[in-house]
């Protein structure tokens, strides 16, 4: 693949201000006003509310270098905030609504903010229940007006409110005393700003439970910016549904990569009941959503077809089948299975030929009677899709790959701001998470126990730890160099933690986590991430977490999909009295048991050890500031202790 470098501006504001001058009246934002109706705004309105903003901003203190709390889900004045933040040379620290007041008033007060812009009196009352903890928090914005008793206690803590609107109107007039002068007061502001200023700092927890402030630059995101076109082909005017949480480092992305590419961007929520229609309204060509995600879409269809039943589940399952076995033909007539081992190419070609041929006819009625309707849900101009932020699951992979849509994987983290690679949209090789951006100097060595052995780099095939350099690296972790030092050596060489091996395509594939390994009692190293994903692929799944380290052998936790298993039970008439008392009966214990052994056996390349030999089911899902992370990433280390008793139970 050859890749083309696009010059852009030094810096994130100037990137706006020079799409707001080159497309003016281009629909940079879709965003629903108060009756529910998607409203327009152009480039040239939004970069002209990030001006009035950014005055605003100004004048109630905020100046280069501050670190601006902000707490709030996507939507219109997101971005704006975003960028007149920027546009002062100051930094924001975002979260989602989602977050617990320890989360939110920990990082308020640990990146020493004395601003913060909240979505709603529901946030900022999260500050509130103990304000001591934030002493330098002093001045408050909200988007949405609070209650009277949320304004009293915030008057009474010693809090200056203000308001998102009266601060746009307040800007403006600042404008109108003298419109040239004031618009080049905030542009003079955005040439100063170096790349290697902070434009962000994102705190992830990940697994270890040690809270880390991100420090991501203006450098950072726009280097990837710059070659970010040779990935994701969109055109001008192309719309992207933005539904992930914005705080989020993929998600924080897509809203700088649609002025890069002259496209537009439509606020929705990653739920069907309110995505779906959004989709069938705005028509967009791109979407970016997690693992999870699809993976809910998916499962939503195959339990329509389930409830419709009869013929109808008859043909939808066998035209997904066929759609499965088509996409696989087609990736050895083509090319695009993926060598981990090194492949004969012409045998390939000459195996798939025959059974491709065959199935094409099959694989167009399906696409007639069943896929195009599929397809549709999405708005029916989709065809390519986005999924980061974790690893896609093989039966989900599958799916999308078998209705055509062509659902592309990335890879990268927080710490690269955020993207390492991402599969090539011409030529999408399952399994893997794909081609390196060209500002990667990336290698795959030999470690033990995510310690480096040597920098040396491994050949393709041979799994090692993932290191890398690259101006996208952030510049460090706020306040813990001792951190930052623990992750970037001396030669600016960053450790991701993650474990993975190099195709002979030249293609990243991830196998787990350096620090997740499992260490059996008998010697066996277990990669618990690569069985859990397996495991995933099961609609009666919802989540997993295998454990073992020192034991005979290894266990799992099992979070049942709670309407998957009583589906079960109503079609296989069992009776029970609730749902936990359903997930103790010896047919569930069997359908569960058999799952298990069917997934992690030597038939799917699973070695005898990595076999799992008890298990318990839990009833409650896992939440978000409980057992998962913000990114909704399993924290083991609190899992570990949440179930402690039922996790001691399985080596009994």
């Amino acid at each position: 693949m050859k890749f083309t470098t696009r010059t852009l501006p030094k810096n994130l504001p100037l990137l706006l201000k020079t799409r707001a001058k080159e497309v003016p009246d281009l629909i940079l934002q879709y965003s629903k006003n108060s009756e529910g109706k998607f409203q327009e705004y152009s480039y040239a309105e939004v970069y002209s509310k990030v001006i009035d903003y950014a005055l605003a901003l100004k004048s109630i203190g905020i100046q280069k270098g501050d670190n601006v709390a902000f707490i709030s889900d996507n939507r219109r004045e997101w971005l704006i905030s975003d960028f007149a933040i920027l546009s002062l040379g100051a930094c924001d620290v975002p979260r989602g609504c989602d977050s617990m007041g320890t989360e939110i008033r920990f990082i308020t007060s640990f990146a020493d903010c004395k601003y913060g812009i909240f979505e709603n009196g529901r946030q900022i009352k999260k500050i509130l229940e103990k304000a001591e903890e934030v002493p330098l928090l002093k001045n408050v914005i909200l988007f949405d007006k609070a209650e009277e008793v949320v304004e009293k206690a915030i008057k009474d803590a010693g809090i200056t409110l203000y308001y998102f609107d009266k601060l746009l109107d307040k800007g403006h007039e600042i404008l109108n005393t003298d419109v040239a002068g004031k618009t080049k007061e905030i542009e003079d502001s955005m040439d100063s700003i170096e790349g290697d200023d902070i434009a962000t700092m994102i705190f992830t927890s990940g697994t270890t439970g040690t809270p880390k402030g991100v420090m991501l630059t203006h450098r950072n995101y726009m280097s990837q910016l710059s070659v970010i076109h040779n990935f994701v082909p969109c055109k001008v005017g192309d719309i992207w549904m933005s539904i992930l949480p914005v705080w989020h480092s993929f998600e924080r992305l897509i809203q700088y990569l649609a002025p890069t590419m002259s496209c537009g961007l439509a606020y929705s929520k990653p739920v069907a009941p309110v995505l779906l229609p959004d989709m069938a309204v705005i028509r967009p060509q791109w979407i970016c959503g997690v693992p999870r995600l699809w993976e809910g879409l998916a499962n939503g269809v195959n339990r329509a077809m389930r409830k419709t039943g009869g013929i109808t589940l008859t043909l939808f399952n066998f035209f997904i089948s066929v759609g499965a076995k088509y996409a696989r033909m087609k990736d050895l007539v083509y090319g695009n299975a993926t060598q981990i081992k090194k492949r004969c190419r012409p045998l390939d070609f000459c195996v798939g030929l025959i059974p491709w041929l065959v199935l094409w006819p099959w694989h167009k009625l399906g696409d007639i009677l069943v896929f195009r309707k599929i397809r549709a849900k999405f708005g029916g101009r989709i065809s390519i899709a986005v999924s980061g932020g974790g690893a896609l699951q093989k039966a989900t992979d599958d799916f999308y790959r078998a209705i055509g849509l062509n659902l592309l994987e990335g890879y990268g983290m927080s710490e690269t701001a955020p993207v390492i690679s991402f599969r090539d949209w011409t030529h999408p090789r399952p399994g893997v998470v794909g081609i390196l951006f060209p500002t990667m100097d990336l290698r795959i060595v030999a470690e033990e126990h995510g310690v480096i052995k040597s920098m040396d780099p491994l050949p393709p095939g041979k799994q090692g730890l993932i290191i890398l350099r690259s101006p996208q690296v952030m510049k460090g972790y706020y306040k813990r160099p001792d951190l930052t030092e623990k992750v970037i050596d001396k030669d600016g060489w960053f450790n991701t933690g993650d474990l993975g091996l190099m195709t002979y395509d030249g293609e990243i594939k991830i196998t787990g986590r350096a620090k997740d390994t499992i260490v059996l009692l008998g010697g066996e190293n277990i990669e618990p991430s690569v069985i859990e994903a397996e495991l995933l692929g099961s609609e009666f799944i919802e989540s997993v977490m295998v454990t073992g380290q020192d034991k005979k052998y290894l266990g799992a936790l099992i979070v049942p999909n709670e309407d998957a298993v009583k589906a079960y039970a109503e079609q296989n008439n069992l009776a029970y009295m609730d749902y936990p008392s359903l997930l103790k009966t010896p047919e569930i214990d069997s359908l569960f048991a058999s799952i298990l052994n069917e997934k992690i056996s030597t038939n799917n390349g699973f070695r005898i050890c990595e076999r799992i030999y008890k298990f318990v089911l839990v009833p409650k899902s896992f939440e978000v500031g409980v057992e998962l992370s913000a990114k909704q990433e399993m924290m083991r280390y609190k899992i570990e202790e949440l179930y402690k008793e039922q996790i001691a139970g399985l080596f009994e």
